[in-house]
């Protein structure tokens, strides 16, 4: 933690701010979500359509809208958005814990949503801008906050819970409204350089997307990672289910184990991952390594035969650890390539398609992967499964490194100091 403090102090007080800030945002918001369901279905006593409806508007109007919170953001300053996306927030998630009919719990998810799409954007070109040419510095630290407050917050929620439902929201609402005083009393405004800013009021929204909709090899970076997206939410999805497969009634202790092992390597090792990575390989480089590493994470699954409980958990403990470390490795790089090809320009904008793109693909790719796990099961063919998970990053790998060799990526990285 010395390593992350020293690190975090030699970068400007906008780029503190802004770290300490997405810790905030995810201890309060991985605080209330994972115990969302369970209040819905429990206290509430909604059907299971209901319940998949109000989580499902949550997620649209998040992933859904993500384009619309960089445009703003590109449009207006960074500042702004960040603040109203906060005090959205607030007020999302102080409904969340106080309504019980159906309209007002949509509103509220709908609110919760809205306000990620409205932040996320503007704190990545903020933090871009503020960090210039140590981006991949900082945003290894940044992920360092990102992972704490994941890490943090479900145990905090639950500590809460120990009160009741309405506890827990009033707690994350009360963070975010700390949150939305605090960048207005201390957060520099910013907005793009005036260099590279066509971000006017004068300029129409439509000529502000066919910008960044012209710009191919973004469009094509923003496919080739896709995968890395899908092979990240399969904590969420394929280690669960094989888990329940296994280990049966002990299944949401490994689970939750699982969430705290991932969380707990990125926060310790993300950022001698990061120096190690620059030390050794250009940006397009690290991308690659990282997205091997990812799609290596299932191979021990895949050679695991079912009915054995230790060694299946062998195999998780494995494919999470992998996974962190490969996303370790990714993230930065990933950051800083979305900066590079956008030339500085409509940063935010860039961010929010290449959120609204990896979230359909999030979607798409669990779609598949939940059809393909029922198909492999019915057969004893779990193999297939991970199979595929393997053969997803290696695919996104050599995506990568053919976009560099094409001269769509290499060109225009900038370098980042050591």
């Amino acid at each position: 933690m010395k390593a992350v403090w020293e690190q975090t102090r030699s970068f400007s007080a906008p780029t503190r701010l802004l770290m300490a800030n997405q810790f905030a945002i995810n201890l309060a918001f991985y605080m209330l979500m994972p115990y969302l369901a369970a209040h819905l279905a429990g206290p509430l006593g909604l059907a299971a359509w209901a319940v998949g409806l109000v989580l499902g508007v949550r997620n649209f109007s998040q992933q859904g809208m993500f384009l619309i919170g960089g445009t703003i953001a590109d449009r207006y300053g960074y500042k702004a958005p960040i603040m109203a996306g906060c005090l959205l927030r607030t007020a999302g998630f102080g409904l969340l814990g106080w309504v019980d009919n159906l309209p007002a719990l949509i509103a509220a998810s709908a609110a919760t949503g809205f306000a990620g799409a409205l932040f996320n954007p503007a704190v990545r070109a903020y933090l871009a801008a503020e960090a210039g040419e140590r981006r991949v510095d900082a945003f290894a630290t940044f992920n360092v906050y990102y992972q704490a407050g994941m890490f943090l917050g479900p145990l905090v929620g639950l500590a809460l819970l120990a009160a009741d439902f309405q506890a827990v929201c009033t707690v994350a609402a009360a963070i975010f409204a700390v949150l939305t005083v605090l960048q207005w009393r201390a957060l520099p405004d910013r907005r793009a350089t005036s260099a590279d800013d066509t971000s006017t009021p004068a300029e129409s929204v439509l000529r502000q997307w066919r910008s960044v909709l012209a710009n191919r090899p973004f469009l094509l970076f923003s496919g080739a990672m896709i995968g890395s997206y899908v092979l990240t939410f399969q904590v969420y999805l394929a280690l669960p289910l094989a888990a329940a497969d296994s280990l049966g009634a002990d299944a949401t202790k490994a689970t939750s184990g699982l969430f705290v092992i991932s969380a707990a390597v990125a926060v310790a090792g993300q950022l001698r991952l990061t120096s190690w990575a620059k030390s050794r390989w250009r940006p397009h480089q690290a991308l690659a390594v990282g997205l091997s590493c990812m799609g290596l994470a299932f191979v021990p699954l895949a050679f695991t035969p079912g009915g054995f409980a230790a060694m299946t958990l062998v195999a998780l403990v494995s494919a999470v650890v992998l996974l962190a470390v490969g996303g370790a490795i990714v993230y930065p790089f990933e950051m800083d390539t979305v900066v590079a090809l956008c030339d500085n320009r409509l940063v935010a904008t860039h961010y929010g398609l290449y959120n609204t793109v990896s979230g359909l693909g999030i979607t798409l790719g669990n779609l598949a992967i939940g059809a393909m796990w029922g198909f492999a099961q019915s057969r004893q063919m779990l193999w297939l499964t991970w199979g595929a998970l393997v053969a997803t990053g290696f695919a996104c790998a050599v995506s990568v490194i053919a976009l560099a060799r094409s001269g769509r990526l290499a060109p225009r990285i900038v370098q980042t100091a050591s």
